[in-house]
Protein backbone atom coordinates (compact mmCIF):
# COMPACT_ATOMS: atom_id res chain seq x y z
CA UNK A 1 0.00 0.00 0.00
CA UNK A 2 0.96 3.63 -0.36
CA UNK A 3 3.14 5.28 2.20
CA UNK A 4 1.28 8.42 1.83
CA UNK A 5 -0.77 9.77 4.72
CA UNK A 6 -4.35 8.85 3.01
CA UNK A 7 -8.27 10.13 3.58
CA UNK A 8 -10.01 7.67 5.19
CA UNK A 9 -13.64 6.82 3.72
CA UNK A 10 -15.89 4.15 3.99
CA UNK A 11 -16.30 4.26 0.05
CA UNK A 12 -14.79 5.90 -3.08
CA UNK A 13 -16.86 6.75 -5.99
CA UNK A 14 -15.09 6.92 -9.13
CA UNK A 15 -16.99 8.62 -11.94
CA UNK A 16 -19.89 11.39 -10.80
CA UNK A 17 -22.67 9.98 -13.90
CA UNK A 18 -25.98 9.06 -12.76
CA UNK A 19 -24.82 5.85 -11.60
CA UNK A 20 -22.02 6.99 -9.64
CA UNK A 21 -23.65 10.07 -7.59
CA UNK A 22 -27.03 7.75 -6.98
CA UNK A 23 -24.36 5.11 -5.37
CA UNK A 24 -23.12 8.00 -3.25
CA UNK A 25 -26.47 9.64 -2.24
CA UNK A 26 -27.92 6.44 -1.11
CA UNK A 27 -24.87 5.10 0.72
CA UNK A 28 -24.69 8.93 1.76
CA UNK A 29 -28.20 8.49 3.09
CA UNK A 30 -27.07 5.00 4.73
CA UNK A 31 -24.57 7.02 6.56
CA UNK A 32 -21.52 5.68 4.60
CA UNK A 33 -18.39 8.08 4.45
CA UNK A 34 -18.49 8.86 0.58
CA UNK A 35 -15.53 10.32 -1.43
CA UNK A 36 -17.00 10.58 -5.26
CA UNK A 37 -14.22 11.26 -7.73
CA UNK A 38 -14.83 13.64 -10.93
CA UNK A 39 -12.35 13.96 -14.10
CA UNK A 40 -14.36 16.41 -15.23
CA UNK A 41 -15.73 20.11 -14.35
CA UNK A 42 -19.82 20.46 -14.62
CA UNK A 43 -22.34 21.37 -16.24
CA UNK A 44 -20.47 19.16 -19.36
CA UNK A 45 -22.25 17.43 -22.20
CA UNK A 46 -22.35 13.95 -23.37
CA UNK A 47 -22.64 11.31 -25.83
CA UNK A 48 -25.94 10.00 -24.71
CA UNK A 49 -29.54 9.65 -25.67
CA UNK A 50 -30.81 11.53 -22.32
CA UNK A 51 -34.10 9.39 -22.12
CA UNK A 52 -35.02 8.30 -18.76
CA UNK A 53 -37.65 5.56 -19.01
CA UNK A 54 -41.10 6.28 -16.79
CA UNK A 55 -39.86 3.02 -14.58
CA UNK A 56 -37.13 5.26 -13.48
CA UNK A 57 -39.12 8.43 -12.59
CA UNK A 58 -40.28 6.74 -9.35
CA UNK A 59 -36.68 6.56 -7.68
CA UNK A 60 -35.38 9.72 -9.28
CA UNK A 61 -38.52 10.57 -7.04
CA UNK A 62 -37.43 8.11 -3.71
CA UNK A 63 -34.01 10.27 -4.26
CA UNK A 64 -35.30 13.78 -4.36
CA UNK A 65 -34.82 14.87 -7.65
CA UNK A 66 -37.91 13.89 -9.41
CA UNK A 67 -39.88 17.06 -9.10
CA UNK A 68 -36.75 19.58 -10.03
CA UNK A 69 -35.65 17.18 -13.24
CA UNK A 70 -39.29 17.34 -14.72
CA UNK A 71 -39.44 20.90 -14.58
CA UNK A 72 -36.03 20.71 -16.90
CA UNK A 73 -37.27 17.41 -19.15
CA UNK A 74 -38.86 17.14 -22.26
CA UNK A 75 -42.18 16.70 -22.86
CA UNK A 76 -43.46 13.45 -22.02
CA UNK A 77 -42.94 10.70 -24.36
CA UNK A 78 -45.77 8.37 -24.98
CA UNK A 79 -45.06 6.81 -28.41
CA UNK A 80 -42.64 4.85 -29.78
CA UNK A 81 -41.61 5.20 -33.43
CA UNK A 82 -39.40 3.75 -36.33
CA UNK A 83 -37.98 5.72 -39.23
CA UNK A 84 -36.14 3.27 -41.82
CA UNK A 85 -35.59 4.28 -45.40
CA UNK A 86 -39.63 5.52 -46.56
CA UNK A 87 -41.37 4.38 -43.45
CA UNK A 88 -42.12 5.48 -40.17
CA UNK A 89 -44.73 3.09 -38.13
CA UNK A 90 -45.14 4.44 -34.47
CA UNK A 91 -47.51 2.65 -31.89
CA UNK A 92 -47.95 3.67 -27.61
CA UNK A 93 -45.53 2.91 -25.42
CA UNK A 94 -46.41 0.01 -23.11
CA UNK A 95 -47.86 0.75 -19.50
CA UNK A 96 -45.60 0.44 -16.89
CA UNK A 97 -48.54 0.28 -14.02
CA UNK A 98 -46.75 2.68 -11.67
CA UNK A 99 -48.45 5.49 -12.12
CA UNK A 100 -46.16 7.57 -14.58
CA UNK A 101 -47.42 8.51 -17.65
CA UNK A 102 -44.12 7.99 -19.78
CA UNK A 103 -40.59 8.26 -19.51
CA UNK A 104 -38.93 11.99 -20.47
CA UNK A 105 -35.89 13.04 -21.79
CA UNK A 106 -33.11 15.59 -19.69
CA UNK A 107 -30.08 16.86 -20.81
CA UNK A 108 -27.00 15.55 -19.00
CA UNK A 109 -26.05 18.87 -18.25
CA UNK A 110 -29.00 18.87 -15.83
CA UNK A 111 -29.72 15.39 -14.83
CA UNK A 112 -25.58 14.84 -13.70
CA UNK A 113 -25.36 18.45 -11.79
CA UNK A 114 -28.61 18.01 -9.91
CA UNK A 115 -27.73 13.67 -9.03
CA UNK A 116 -24.27 15.65 -7.98
CA UNK A 117 -25.48 17.95 -6.17
CA UNK A 118 -27.91 16.14 -3.80
CA UNK A 119 -24.97 13.60 -3.22
CA UNK A 120 -23.02 16.03 -1.80
CA UNK A 121 -26.09 18.01 0.18
CA UNK A 122 -26.16 14.45 1.26
CA UNK A 123 -23.20 14.12 2.82
CA UNK A 124 -20.72 12.59 0.36
CA UNK A 125 -17.09 14.29 -0.56
CA UNK A 126 -16.33 16.07 -3.56
CA UNK A 127 -13.09 15.74 -5.16
CA UNK A 128 -13.75 17.65 -8.73
CA UNK A 129 -11.42 18.15 -11.62
CA UNK A 130 -9.57 15.30 -10.11
CA UNK A 131 -8.92 11.57 -11.85
CA UNK A 132 -7.41 8.41 -10.24
CA UNK A 133 -3.43 8.07 -10.96
CA UNK A 134 -3.17 5.04 -9.22
CA UNK A 135 -4.60 2.18 -7.43
CA UNK A 136 -3.47 -0.09 -4.89
CA UNK A 137 -4.91 -2.83 -2.69
CA UNK A 138 -3.49 -4.70 0.31
CA UNK A 139 -5.39 -6.01 3.72
CA UNK A 140 -8.80 -5.80 2.85
CA UNK A 141 -8.45 -1.76 1.92
CA UNK A 142 -7.78 0.15 -1.03
CA UNK A 143 -5.65 3.61 -1.69
CA UNK A 144 -6.59 5.74 -4.54
CA UNK A 145 -3.92 8.71 -5.41
CA UNK A 146 -5.93 11.20 -7.16
CA UNK A 147 -4.54 14.52 -8.82
CA UNK A 148 -5.81 17.62 -9.72
CA UNK A 149 -6.45 17.62 -13.19
CA UNK A 150 -5.32 21.43 -13.54
CA UNK A 151 -2.86 22.12 -10.51
CA UNK A 152 -0.77 18.23 -10.89
CA UNK A 153 -1.78 17.78 -6.61
CA UNK A 154 -1.88 14.24 -5.69
CA UNK A 155 -3.78 13.06 -2.79
CA UNK A 156 -4.57 9.53 -1.28
CA UNK A 157 -7.90 8.23 -0.38
CA UNK A 158 -8.39 5.12 1.28
CA UNK A 159 -11.33 3.14 1.79
CA UNK A 160 -12.79 -0.55 2.12
CA UNK A 161 -14.92 -0.27 -0.82
CA UNK A 162 -14.63 1.30 -4.27
CA UNK A 163 -17.78 1.80 -6.82
CA UNK A 164 -16.52 1.46 -10.23
CA UNK A 165 -18.63 3.99 -12.43
CA UNK A 166 -16.63 5.29 -14.77
CA UNK A 167 -17.26 5.41 -18.39
CA UNK A 168 -17.07 2.02 -20.36
CA UNK A 169 -14.57 3.19 -22.87
CA UNK A 170 -12.44 5.38 -19.68
CA UNK A 171 -8.65 3.88 -19.69
CA UNK A 172 -7.39 3.94 -15.83
CA UNK A 173 -5.79 2.12 -13.44
CA UNK A 174 -8.92 0.28 -11.69
CA UNK A 175 -9.23 -3.55 -12.55
CA UNK A 176 -12.72 -2.42 -14.13
CA UNK A 177 -10.92 -0.01 -16.45
CA UNK A 178 -10.46 -2.11 -20.24
CA UNK A 179 -7.05 -1.97 -22.05
CA UNK A 180 -7.05 -0.48 -24.91
CA UNK A 181 -7.92 -2.29 -28.06
CA UNK A 182 -6.90 -2.10 -31.47
CA UNK A 183 -9.04 -0.43 -33.54
CA UNK A 184 -11.58 -2.81 -35.57
CA UNK A 185 -14.04 -1.75 -38.73
CA UNK A 186 -16.90 -3.09 -36.48
CA UNK A 187 -16.21 -1.06 -33.71
CA UNK A 188 -19.08 1.37 -32.76
CA UNK A 189 -18.66 5.12 -32.44
CA UNK A 190 -21.25 7.36 -30.88
CA UNK A 191 -22.49 10.74 -31.72
CA UNK A 192 -24.82 12.93 -30.91
CA UNK A 193 -26.16 16.67 -31.47
CA UNK A 194 -29.01 19.07 -30.41
CA UNK A 195 -31.54 20.39 -33.02
CA UNK A 196 -33.18 24.09 -33.11
CA UNK A 197 -37.06 24.32 -34.91
CA UNK A 198 -37.10 20.04 -35.42
CA UNK A 199 -40.95 19.25 -36.06
CA UNK A 200 -40.67 15.22 -34.37
CA UNK A 201 -43.85 14.78 -32.51
CA UNK A 202 -43.82 15.98 -28.83
CA UNK A 203 -45.15 12.46 -27.54
CA UNK A 204 -42.86 10.66 -30.24
CA UNK A 205 -39.57 8.83 -29.64
CA UNK A 206 -38.39 7.53 -33.13
CA UNK A 207 -35.76 4.75 -33.32
CA UNK A 208 -33.83 5.69 -36.60
CA UNK A 209 -32.39 2.69 -38.74
CA UNK A 210 -29.93 3.21 -41.50
CA UNK A 211 -26.80 0.54 -42.58
CA UNK A 212 -24.12 -0.14 -40.33
CA UNK A 213 -25.91 2.01 -37.54
CA UNK A 214 -29.01 2.97 -35.55
CA UNK A 215 -29.81 5.99 -33.57
CA UNK A 216 -32.44 8.04 -31.63
CA UNK A 217 -34.66 11.51 -31.24
CA UNK A 218 -36.50 12.91 -28.70
CA UNK A 219 -37.36 16.54 -27.80
CA UNK A 220 -35.47 17.30 -24.46
CA UNK A 221 -37.07 20.59 -24.02
CA UNK A 222 -36.39 24.04 -25.06
CA UNK A 223 -37.81 23.48 -28.29
CA UNK A 224 -34.71 20.91 -29.21
CA UNK A 225 -34.50 18.02 -30.68
CA UNK A 226 -31.88 15.43 -29.47
CA UNK A 227 -30.24 13.01 -32.11
CA UNK A 228 -28.16 10.15 -31.07
CA UNK A 229 -26.58 7.29 -33.15
CA UNK A 230 -23.82 4.32 -33.23
CA UNK A 231 -22.18 3.58 -36.76
CA UNK A 232 -19.84 0.84 -37.25
CA UNK A 233 -16.42 2.42 -38.21
CA UNK A 234 -16.10 1.07 -41.40
CA UNK A 235 -19.94 2.80 -42.73
CA UNK A 236 -18.38 5.84 -40.65
CA UNK A 237 -15.46 5.81 -43.68
CA UNK A 238 -17.66 5.19 -46.24
CA UNK A 239 -19.38 8.10 -45.47
CA UNK A 240 -16.72 10.54 -44.69
CA UNK A 241 -15.12 9.65 -48.25
CA UNK A 242 -18.62 10.16 -49.78
CA UNK A 243 -18.73 13.73 -48.12
CA UNK A 244 -15.73 15.38 -48.37
CA UNK A 245 -14.69 18.32 -45.99
CA UNK A 246 -17.65 17.83 -43.64
CA UNK A 247 -16.77 16.64 -40.34
CA UNK A 248 -17.30 13.09 -38.98
CA UNK A 249 -20.85 13.94 -37.16
CA UNK A 250 -21.63 16.15 -40.19
CA UNK A 251 -20.72 12.84 -42.77
CA UNK A 252 -22.64 10.68 -40.33
CA UNK A 253 -26.17 12.81 -40.76
CA UNK A 254 -25.49 12.96 -44.31
CA UNK A 255 -25.66 9.19 -44.31
CA UNK A 256 -28.68 8.65 -42.25
CA UNK A 257 -30.09 11.33 -44.58
CA UNK A 258 -29.52 9.16 -47.46
CA UNK A 259 -31.35 6.56 -45.68
CA UNK A 260 -33.76 7.69 -43.35
CA UNK A 261 -36.66 10.15 -44.82
CA UNK A 262 -38.23 10.81 -41.26
CA UNK A 263 -35.00 12.18 -40.18
CA UNK A 264 -34.55 14.36 -42.98
CA UNK A 265 -38.07 15.34 -42.85
CA UNK A 266 -37.78 16.26 -38.80
CA UNK A 267 -34.57 18.24 -39.30
CA UNK A 268 -35.60 19.78 -42.84
CA UNK A 269 -36.40 23.33 -41.20
CA UNK A 270 -34.00 22.99 -37.94
CA UNK A 271 -30.43 24.05 -37.45
CA UNK A 272 -27.92 23.36 -35.23
CA UNK A 273 -27.98 24.12 -31.51
CA UNK A 274 -23.95 23.58 -30.70
CA UNK A 275 -21.12 21.05 -31.96
CA UNK A 276 -21.40 17.25 -33.03
CA UNK A 277 -20.01 15.35 -29.75
CA UNK A 278 -18.35 11.71 -30.63
CA UNK A 279 -16.96 9.14 -28.51
CA UNK A 280 -16.21 5.47 -28.12
CA UNK A 281 -15.84 2.72 -29.23
CA UNK A 282 -18.66 1.63 -27.08
CA UNK A 283 -18.45 -2.09 -25.85
CA UNK A 284 -21.76 -3.51 -25.78
CA UNK A 285 -22.20 -6.08 -23.35
CA UNK A 286 -21.49 -7.15 -20.09
CA UNK A 287 -18.40 -6.42 -18.87
CA UNK A 288 -16.88 -6.93 -15.48
CA UNK A 289 -18.95 -6.57 -12.10
CA UNK A 290 -15.43 -6.12 -10.28
CA UNK A 291 -14.25 -7.79 -7.18
CA UNK A 292 -12.47 -7.80 -3.49
CA UNK A 293 -14.63 -4.95 -2.61
CA UNK A 294 -14.30 -3.15 -5.85
CA UNK A 295 -18.23 -3.09 -7.75
CA UNK A 296 -18.81 -1.64 -11.07
CA UNK A 297 -22.30 0.03 -11.60
CA UNK A 298 -23.20 1.76 -14.55
CA UNK A 299 -21.10 1.14 -18.35
CA UNK A 300 -18.46 -0.25 -15.95
CA UNK A 301 -20.43 -2.80 -15.42
CA UNK A 302 -22.50 -3.49 -18.55
CA UNK A 303 -23.55 -1.58 -21.46
CA UNK A 304 -26.47 -2.18 -23.54
CA UNK A 305 -26.64 -1.13 -26.94
CA UNK A 306 -28.14 2.32 -27.15
CA UNK A 307 -31.12 1.02 -29.42
CA UNK A 308 -33.14 0.71 -26.84
CA UNK A 309 -32.75 4.25 -24.90
CA UNK A 310 -32.42 2.15 -21.35
CA UNK A 311 -28.79 3.51 -21.22
CA UNK A 312 -29.33 6.08 -18.31
CA UNK A 313 -32.32 3.85 -16.63
CA UNK A 314 -29.70 1.00 -15.87
CA UNK A 315 -27.37 2.99 -14.60
CA UNK A 316 -29.51 5.03 -12.02
CA UNK A 317 -31.40 1.61 -11.06
CA UNK A 318 -27.65 -0.44 -11.12
CA UNK A 319 -26.69 1.75 -8.56
CA UNK A 320 -29.56 1.79 -6.55
CA UNK A 321 -29.02 -2.43 -6.56
CA UNK A 322 -25.15 -1.83 -5.35
CA UNK A 323 -26.08 0.52 -2.38
CA UNK A 324 -29.62 -1.18 -1.31
CA UNK A 325 -27.10 -4.66 -0.94
CA UNK A 326 -24.80 -2.67 0.69
CA UNK A 327 -26.81 -0.74 2.76
CA UNK A 328 -28.04 -4.12 4.16
CA UNK A 329 -24.79 -3.46 6.50
CA UNK A 330 -23.10 -1.24 8.48
CA UNK A 331 -20.05 0.16 6.83
CA UNK A 332 -17.84 -0.71 9.49
CA UNK A 333 -18.88 -4.04 8.62
CA UNK A 334 -17.19 -4.58 5.63
CA UNK A 335 -15.05 -7.14 6.05
CA UNK A 336 -14.14 -8.98 2.73
CA UNK A 337 -15.98 -11.98 3.44
CA UNK A 338 -18.85 -9.79 3.88
CA UNK A 339 -18.21 -7.45 0.63
CA UNK A 340 -17.94 -11.08 -1.31
CA UNK A 341 -21.70 -12.29 -0.37
CA UNK A 342 -22.38 -8.29 -0.95
CA UNK A 343 -21.17 -8.77 -4.04
CA UNK A 344 -22.47 -12.20 -5.26
CA UNK A 345 -25.69 -10.90 -4.27
CA UNK A 346 -25.26 -7.76 -6.55
CA UNK A 347 -24.27 -9.74 -9.31
CA UNK A 348 -27.51 -12.04 -9.23
CA UNK A 349 -29.69 -9.55 -8.87
CA UNK A 350 -28.23 -7.22 -11.54
CA UNK A 351 -28.51 -10.61 -13.83
CA UNK A 352 -32.18 -10.36 -12.54
CA UNK A 353 -33.09 -6.72 -13.37
CA UNK A 354 -31.27 -6.27 -16.67
CA UNK A 355 -30.24 -9.60 -18.49
CA UNK A 356 -33.29 -8.87 -20.77
CA UNK A 357 -32.96 -5.33 -21.43
CA UNK A 358 -29.32 -6.63 -22.41
CA UNK A 359 -30.53 -8.97 -24.53
CA UNK A 360 -32.97 -7.62 -26.36
CA UNK A 361 -30.96 -4.32 -27.43
CA UNK A 362 -28.27 -6.95 -29.11
CA UNK A 363 -31.37 -8.04 -30.92
CA UNK A 364 -32.49 -5.54 -32.08
CA UNK A 365 -29.18 -3.87 -32.81
CA UNK A 366 -28.51 -6.78 -35.04
CA UNK A 367 -31.63 -6.45 -36.81
CA UNK A 368 -31.96 -2.79 -37.19
CA UNK A 369 -28.41 -2.43 -38.87
CA UNK A 370 -29.26 -4.59 -41.65
CA UNK A 371 -30.94 -3.51 -44.36
CA UNK A 372 -32.93 -6.71 -45.17
CA UNK A 373 -33.66 -7.79 -41.49
CA UNK A 374 -34.88 -4.05 -41.50
CA UNK A 375 -37.19 -3.94 -44.15
CA UNK A 376 -38.60 -7.23 -42.96
CA UNK A 377 -38.81 -5.88 -39.52
CA UNK A 378 -40.95 -2.98 -40.92
CA UNK A 379 -42.94 -4.60 -42.75
CA UNK A 380 -44.24 -6.87 -39.93
CA UNK A 381 -44.90 -3.75 -38.24
CA UNK A 382 -46.82 -2.21 -40.53
CA UNK A 383 -49.08 -5.07 -40.52
CA UNK A 384 -48.94 -5.65 -36.86
CA UNK A 385 -48.32 -2.42 -35.12
CA UNK A 386 -48.17 -4.66 -31.55
CA UNK A 387 -44.95 -5.85 -32.39
CA UNK A 388 -43.71 -2.55 -31.92
CA UNK A 389 -45.38 -2.00 -28.34
CA UNK A 390 -44.28 -5.77 -27.11
CA UNK A 391 -40.18 -4.79 -28.82
CA UNK A 392 -40.25 -1.59 -26.14
CA UNK A 393 -41.60 -4.08 -23.60
CA UNK A 394 -39.07 -6.35 -23.93
CA UNK A 395 -36.06 -4.01 -23.64
CA UNK A 396 -37.47 -2.63 -20.35
CA UNK A 397 -40.01 0.33 -21.10
CA UNK A 398 -42.10 -1.22 -18.84
CA UNK A 399 -39.64 -3.49 -16.33
CA UNK A 400 -40.04 -2.27 -12.45
CA UNK A 401 -36.82 -2.52 -10.82
CA UNK A 402 -37.14 -5.42 -8.24
CA UNK A 403 -35.54 -4.64 -5.13
CA UNK A 404 -35.38 -6.84 -1.85
CA UNK A 405 -35.21 -3.87 0.49
CA UNK A 406 -34.80 -6.57 3.57
CA UNK A 407 -33.56 -9.68 2.72
CA UNK A 408 -30.40 -10.61 4.38
CA UNK A 409 -27.47 -10.89 2.07
CA UNK A 410 -26.98 -14.05 0.63
CA UNK A 411 -30.92 -14.77 0.93
CA UNK A 412 -31.79 -14.01 -3.48
CA UNK A 413 -34.18 -16.79 -3.70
Amino acid sequence: MSASPALQYDAIVVGSGPSGATAALLLSRSGWRVAIVEKAAFPRRKVCGEFVSATTWPLLDALGVGDELRGQAGPVVRRVGVFARTSMVTAPMPATGNGVEGGRAVSRESLDAVLLCRAVAAGATLWQPWTVATFESGAGRHACTIEHRERGERIVLEAPVIVAAHGSWDRGPLPTQPLRSAVAASDLLGFKARFQGGTLENDLMALLAFPGGYGGMVNTGAARVSLSCCIRRDHLDAARARHPGRTAGEAVLAHIFEHCDGVRAVLATASGDGQWLGAGPIRPGIHDFGRDGVFAVGNAAAEAHPIVAEGISIAIQSAALLAETLGCFSAAASAPVALAVAHARYQRLWRRNFTPRMRASALYARMFMRPLSTRLAVVSMQVFPSMLRIGAAWSGKSRQLQLHLNAPLGDDA
